[in-house]
This record gives C-alpha cells, structure tokens and sequence, in this order.
C-alpha cells in the first residue's frame, strides 16, 4: 500500500475484494496508517512498513530516484514470520539493505519525528538541506520532534534512530548540542541526494494539492490529548500547512513565526 495516507481507506477497501485467503497488505507509507490497513482486513492480514528513501513522481509512471534511506517490516505484533521475510526479499530487489524488525512502531514513530522537520520545512521556501543547516532554528527543531517523542513514549514506544535522526536526542532532558548533531547529521544524509525539498512542500508548492498533515499528526495529537501532553508547535505547525492549503503564503517567514512562538 503506497497511497496518500488520507487516501488508505479508500484503497485498502477498493484491495481488499481481490486479496487471496492467505493475502496480506504492507503498509509501505508514512504515519500510523497500518492501523487504517487493519481496521479492514484485520490484524492477521496486516504488515508494517517504513520506508525512507528518497523519490518525487514526476509524472504518471515517471519517478525520479533521490537516494537510498532505511527500509524496515514487520508484523504488527513483533513475530518474525515467513511472509515478513518474504516481503523483505522482496523490497532488497530494489534496496539490498532492507531488513526486518521486530518493533515496526519503533520505526513508524521515529518517522513521525524525522517528518515533522520536513513538515516545518515545507512551510518556505528553502530546501531540504538548507533549512537543516539554519542554525537559528535549533530551538524549533527541538521543539517539534520533541513534542512526537513525548507523545511515543507516553504510548509505551521508543522510536527508532535512522538516516541521522536520534530520537534521545529530543527527549525531555537532552541537551542541545545532542541535538544540533542529530540535525546536522540528518542535512548530512540528505546533501547528496538529488531530493532537494520534501513531498510535502511538492504537494503545496508544485501540485497545488491538499498534504498529509491530517492523516500523520491528527493521531499523535488525538495520543497526546488521552495523555494530557500539550503539542503547541505541533498545533501551530498543522495550522500553518492548513493556511498554506487555503491559498496563504509558502515564505521561509513561516518559519521564523514557528520559531518566534517557540520563545514565547
């Protein structure tokens, strides 16, 4: 399953007619999605994915390769079956580095904290890797992914480090040079890609098109509202991408206001 997460619904259930007794569905897509895949064919049905390379469609068929990220699935209850090995082999035609685990949320939540960064970015105007290397915006990096780890760990998770991101690193407690590091080594892994800006900041400034915002972080702030974990930069984040749907400016002073409400 590698549709828009606002769109899984829809095509587990257009999918699900055509699955053989022994048929199953991966998830191969960002947010908390598997949760949608099972609520239509079950838990038994249901494998996990994450995924973390690179990559823009350009055009109906025509996908333009950005680079190499980690690949991980797994079964939502942990075991290590046949069918997770199966779909491994399957993802190392394309990445030989794919593998398998056993705690797939790990994963899928340490992405939610990688992506929100990548959500603030497509804000503006600047790219990927120039964003990251803003200095300045430290303290709204931090805020951010911090809010996400919060919210996994009250959700009995311990995200996953990847592709430069430490999930300690925005912990309650870290110190900011922990972080800085795991920001400039993100930038790092992503300098050479040919994946300048994000998907999301393709979906409002190329396609003109409504983003993910809704379907990866309405459910980790639904999570930190049961637990009673306020998420104000997040709120302010999703609010700010909304706007930016609604026709507001996509201005790299977007995120100068995120970092100015960070200091209030």
């Amino acid at each position: 399953m590698c549709v828009k997460a606002q769109h899984t619904d829809a095509a587990v259930r257009a999918a699900e007619p055509h699955l053989t007794s022994d048929g199953w569905i991966a998830s191969l897509q960002n947010g908390l999605t598997e949760q949608l895949v099972a609520e239509v064919v079950g838990d038994q049905r249901t494998l996990g994915g994450f995924v973390n390379f690179g990559a823009d469609v350009i055009a109906p068929g025509i996908i333009r390769f950005g680079a190499h990220g980690a690949v991980r699935v797994g079964e939502l209850d942990g075991a290590m079956t046949d069918r997770v090995h199966e779909a491994a082999d399957l993802l190392r035609a394309f990445d030989p580095a794919a593998g398998v685990t056993s705690d797939i949320a790990s994963y899928l939540w340490g992405k939610l904290g990688y992506a929100v960064l990548l959500y603030a970015q497509a804000t503006g105007r600047l790219g990927i890797v120039d964003c990251l290397d803003r200095a300045d915006l430290l303290p709204l990096w931090q805020a951010l992914a911090g809010e996400i780890m919060r919210v996994a760990k009250a959700e009995g998770v311990m995200p996953q480090a990847f592709n430069g991101f430490d999930p300690a690193a925005f912990l309650p407690g870290a110190n900011a040079n922990a972080a800085r590091t795991s920001v400039a080594a993100m930038a790092d892994f992503n300098r050479g890609s040919s994946k300048t800006h994000s998907g999301v900041w393709r979906d409002l400034a190329v396609h003109k098109r409504r983003t993910e915002v809704e379907a990866h972080y309405g459910p980790v702030l639904a999570a930190a509202a049961r637990h009673g974990i306020t998420c104000s930069t997040l709120d302010r984040l999703v609010a700010t991408i909304h706007a930016i749907e609604d026709g507001a400016a996509q201005e790299d002073a977007n995120l100068d206001r995120l970092l100015e409400a960070v200091h209030v």
